[in-house]
């Protein structure tokens, strides 16, 4: 069986040059002023749910191991009026400021299209030392966050589907679930959908703990962390039938209450997140991790209606691989 993805996905569709050679946008091209209208249809009562998780939490943050957690501090406060280091404004007026450090796929976020590639290209046939120095000079996130992200969002509920609280860990779901789910919820899926799948699994980091989420770290010969190894996601599974369907249906953005929106070894072949080579680098389909998805999934339950206006935009950040975002579903 092949174990590289340059092996796997040899005849993998690609959106490369379909928008131009200039193009960094990818399948978000997909939603042009119609599809946001489509998604404004969708709209039925005005409810609104943000789909961030919450950052800086005292117990920790839904966040890869390998990457710092999210810190916040005050640089300003009443202390230092207190203590005589500042002195209010004339007539009395104090204030507060503070200071957040985070890496910038932290919590809830956008992938841009240039944060992962293989064989030395990135999205669209960019080469992959674009990325080197001080930033991406392609595929940043800051073109897509110049356009902001807006359409009609759809939640596949699996988890709700099966009847579980969360999906078991390395569960793969096939194209034949993710449909069969959609038309269990009476919800098929559309043409440029902006497609969230819930697995569960995000809720395990603030039920069970971090080792329940991430898998408990392992330490491998060299002392290091293995936080690969450790991490047995659930999500969507790689099969040439679901890549070809992704490009059928022009989905622009996938999302998902996981840390990768896919299941994180294919068993078959060992390759890890393949889904980020066959949708991300080859048709330009933006990743969107960590979603808060409990709440709008409880509600969707309810008055079964899984379908809603879906509007995102990251921050505009030069260079950067990727951004934090608070996305939004008004039903």
């Amino acid at each position: 069986m092949p174990t590289t993805l340059g092996e796997l996905l040899k005849d993998s569709p690609k959106n490369w040059g379909r928008w131009g050679d200039d193009d960094e946008l990818g399948a978000v091209n997909f939603l042009t002023d119609a599809e946001v209208l489509r998604g404004v249809q969708s709209v039925k009562s005005g409810k609104r749910f943000t789909l961030q998780v919450r950052m800086c939490h005292p117990d920790g943050d839904p966040s890869y191991r390998g990457r710092p957690q999210p810190s916040r501090m005050m640089v300003m406060d009443k202390g230092h009026y207190l203590s005589g280091k500042a002195e209010p404004f004339p007539g009395g007026l104090e204030y507060a400021d503070d200071v957040m450090f985070t890496n910038l796929q932290g919590t809830t976020q956008y992938d841009a299209l240039g944060h992962v590639w293989f064989d030395d290209q990135l999205y669209n046939g960019y080469d992959a030392k674009t990325t080197m120095g001080g930033g991406l000079e392609k595929d940043s996130i800051l073109p897509m966050a110049e356009r902001g992200v807006a359409g009609r969002g759809i939640l596949i509920d699996v988890a709700r589907y099966q009847g579980v609280d969360h999906l078991p860990a390395g569960y793969g779901i096939s194209l034949d679930e993710l449909l069969k789910t959609a038309e269990h919820q009476n919800s098929p899926i559309e043409k440029h959908d902006i497609l969230l799948i819930r697995t569960g699994w995000l809720n395990r980091f603030f039920t069970e703990g971090p080792d329940a989420f991430l898998g408990e770290a392992k330490e491998g010969a060299d002392g290091a962390d293995t936080a690969v190894q450790a991490m047995n996601e659930p999500g969507l599974t790689y099969s040439k039938e679901l890549v070809e369907w992704f490009h059928d249906m022009g989905i622009p953005v996938l999302g998902s209450d996981t840390l990768a929106s896919e299941q994180t070894v294919h068993p078959e072949t060992g390759c890890f997140v393949p889904l980020h080579g066959a949708l991300m680098r080859n048709l330009g389909v933006t990743f969107s991790e960590i979603n808060w998805l409990e709440d709008l999934a409880a509600d969707c339950a309810d008055d079964g209606q899984y379908e809603f206006l879906y509007m995102c935009t990251p921050l505009k950040i030069f260079g950067a691989a990727g951004s934090p975002i608070n996305p939004m579903a008004v039903k």
